[in-house]
Formats: structure tokens, C-alpha cells, sequence
């Protein structure tokens, strides 16, 4: 049978927690999977922690302040001990019976990942309207074939996570960026719950942050491994024009015009500099890029206590 860790982050949710725990591990005993609960609290203050501790069974892994949810994921990622990595909301707005579906799509396709589409979502308008805007630019600027990459519920193969790092608001782009290196990637249709009790984490920074990380990744992918060809091939153009620049004002020198009176040499020596030095960023970036590669594991968050009962 399937072995697989359940991480779910979880900020200022007492009133779910409890329920989120009992679905999951009925589900999991329902269909004799060997596995792990793991619960981040991401820096709850309303008492989540006094209820969650005394779960079982369950790792309850307490950052020492509200880092985000990326950072909340991470943490509980790298806590994982199973083949399969299944990552759920703790809004309780997916739905763990979902889990086996996820199971069997990923073992009967071979893939590496499969992402839950939560194609008729219980949000308010606001929200909807929001997340299908960022879902069409990022289809434009990624081209990842997900519909709904904010969906939570998602399982990996343990060894997706041997190669990448999560920081900023990337959870959402994690299939995204495994794509990009090699590994098979699903969809499937999810329930989706309306929300029951709490309150939502969702406003408007996070879909700033959100948009800015889909840069991010678009950049990653084109640029991540070369950043040369990017700022070296911007330099090149500006040497170029420099070079036009600087044909006008020799032109201009013969007919004998006065150089102090013409913007020509002015021009041309920002041009040539300009273009040099963005194509020598473009030489340090890349070698940077290469040092990033072979060095690094370094954590954007901080563990205050894991509680295992």
C-alpha cells in the first residue's frame, strides 16, 4: 500500500484543526496507507497550538513567527519521511477523500506530480475573480497546462523536492518548476468546500507577491541556468547602438562640426558603457548562477519546536 506524508500549514485555525486531523487520518485508515500527519503552524496566536499538541497521530512542527505559507510548506516538506508528499490547506476547503484519487492518477500515468483543479470553487467573487486573473496571465507568462496552480491539494514524489528550493509565495509554482526540470506533471478535477469557520488568509499582498513570483519563475526558466544570454544580449544591443552612435559623431567630426556643440560623443560613450557593463553583470550572474548550483541549503524560516505524538 502507499506510504505518504500529509503536510498541511496551518495559521490561526483552532477551530479547524481538530476536524482537518480526524478527516485525514479516517481517510488514510479508510484505505490502509501507511502515514504521517504533519501540521506547520506558521505563528498562530489564537490557540491552534493548545488544541493541535495533543493530536495523534501527528508531527506538529511550530515556526517561531508568521513566515508564510511557502516557508510553512517547506518546513514541513523536508519533515517528510514517505515516498509520497500530499499538501493540503488547513482551511479544511479541500477535501482529503481527494487523496486516493490524486494516489491513483499519479501511479496509474507514471507521473510525478498531479495538481488538484478546483474547478467549481466555494470562495466569494473577489477571490475567484482574482485567482482566474493571475490563472490566465500565468498561462500566458509560464505556460505550465495547470489550471488552478493555487490549489493546495497536490501529491509529489518525494525526490521532486531533492532539486528545488521553495521561498517567496512559490508553492503555487512548484509543479511549475519541476516541469521545467524534467518531471511529469497532472491535473484532476477536486472538490472544493466552502469555508466553514475562521478567517481567510487571502488579500490583495498576496497576490502582488504572488504575481511577482510568476516573473520569477518565467525568468527561472528562460535565464536561471545562462543569465548571460539575458544581460549579455541586452549589453550586446547597447554596445551596437554605441556603435551607430559613435559612426555619427566620426561623420560629424569630418564635416567639422564641433564635438563640445554635439551630444553624438555624449551618447556614444553611455551607450559603450552602458553595454559593457551589462554584459560583465551578465558574466558575474552567470557565474554566481553556476555557484548557486553547486553550493547553498539555507533556509528562509526558523523552527521553534516539533511536538511528535
Amino acid at each position: 500500500m502507499p506510504e505518504i506524508s500529509i503536510v498541511a500549514p496551518i495559521f490561526n485555525e483552532k477551530d479547524n484543526v481538530a476536524e482537518l486531523h480526524r478527516e485525514i487520518k479516517e481517510t488514510c485508515e479508510a484505505n490502509r496507507y501507511t502515514y504521517e500527519i504533519i501540521f506547520v503552524d506558521d505563528g498562530s496566536t489564537d490557540g491552534t497550538y493548545q488544541i493541535a499538541k495533543n493530536l495523534s497521530p501527528i508531527k506538529y512542527i511550530r515556526l517561531r513567527r508568521n513566515f508564510g505559507q511557502t516557508a510553512a510548506m517547506d518546513a514541513g516538506i523536508k519533515e517528510a519521511k514517505y515516498k509520497y508528499i500530499v499538501t493540503i490547506d488547513g482551511d479544511r476547503q479541500n477535501d482529503p477523500n481527494d487523496i486516493p484519487n490524486l494516489i491513483k492518477h499519479l501511479e496509474s500515468n507514471d507521473l510525478d506530480v498531479v495538481s488538484g483543479w478546483r474547478r467549481r470553487r466555494k470562495d466569494t467573487i473577489i477571490k475567484k475573480f482574482t485567482s482566474r486573473g493571475a490563472n490566465f496571465l500565468r498561462k500566458i507568462i509560464i505556460n505550465d497546462g495547470i489550471h488552478d496552480s493555487g490549489c493546495s491539494l497536490k501529491i509529489y514524489k518525494k525526490e521532486c523536492f531533492e532539486s528545488i528550493s521553495l521561498y517567496g509565495e512559490m508553492h503555487r509554482f512548484i509543479p511549475a518548476i519541476l516541469e521545467i526540470k524534467g518531471f511529469r506533471v497532472g491535473e484532476i478535477e477536486v472538490n472544493h468546500r466552502p469555508r466553514t469557520a475562521g478567517k481567510t488568509k487571502y488579500n490583495w499582498k498576496r497576490t502582488v507577491k504572488g504575481f511577482i513570483d510568476m516573473i520569477s519563475v518565467w525568468f527561472w526558466n528562460k535565464y536561471a541556468v545562462r543569465p548571460l544570454h539575458l544581460l549579455g544580449g541586452i549589453g550586446i544591443f547597447f554596445i551596437l547602438l554605441g556603435a551607430l552612435s559613435g559612426c555619427a559623431t566620426v561623420v560629424q567630426f569630418f564635416q567639422g562640426v564641433s564635438m563640445s556643440d554635439s551630444a553624438w560623443p555624449i551618447l556614444t560613450a553611455f551607450l559603450g558603457l552602458t553595454g559593457i557593463q551589462l554584459f560583465t553583470s551578465g558574466l558575474i550572474a552567470d557565474m554566481m548562477s553556476k555557484s548557486y548550483y553547486e553550493t547553498t541549503n539555507d533556509s528562509s524560516y526558523s523552527v521553534k519546536e516539533i511536538v511528535e505524538n
